[in-house]
């Protein structure tokens, strides 16, 4: 992970997730409880982006769902094996991850921005 990322600039991709989110949040949440219920991880993460990348398995393609964003699967423990996340920051992101059952942890990546955005899933 880059430090050099300016969490005010969350605000800019914010508006374009929300709208994807919309779309998506029911098969994100539905997914999010199937890794977390098999014991799969209690840290289940969906990086995001607009092109390919390597991280996580593709859930759901942005031609798939006619949405901006490509949407992928994985949790932490693949982000600690690529070293995204150090063997220090272990309990840090942990402590600071919300609950599963109320937010997607979505890992964004693009060109001026990459960081961790917590998104509340829509109320049923």
């Amino acid at each position: 992970m880059r430090d050099d990322n300016d969490p005010e600039l969350s605000g800019k991709y914010l508006g374009t997730i929300t709208n994807d989110f919309v779309k998506v949040a029911e098969t994100l949440k539905e997914a999010s409880y199937q890794v977390r219920s098999r014991k799969f991880s209690d840290f289940p993460i969906f990086p995001v982006c607009k092109t390919g990348q390597p991280i996580g398995q593709l859930l759901i393609g942005n031609t798939d769902l006619k949405v901006d964003w490509n949407y992928y699967i994985t949790y932490l423990d693949e982000f600690i094996q690529r070293k995204l996340v150090d063997q220090e920051a272990i309990e840090d992101f942990k402590g600071a991850y919300k609950n599963p059952d109320e937010y997607c942890c979505l890992f964004v990546v693009d060109q001026d921005f990459t960081n961790f955005v917590y998104i509340p899933y829509p109320n049923d």
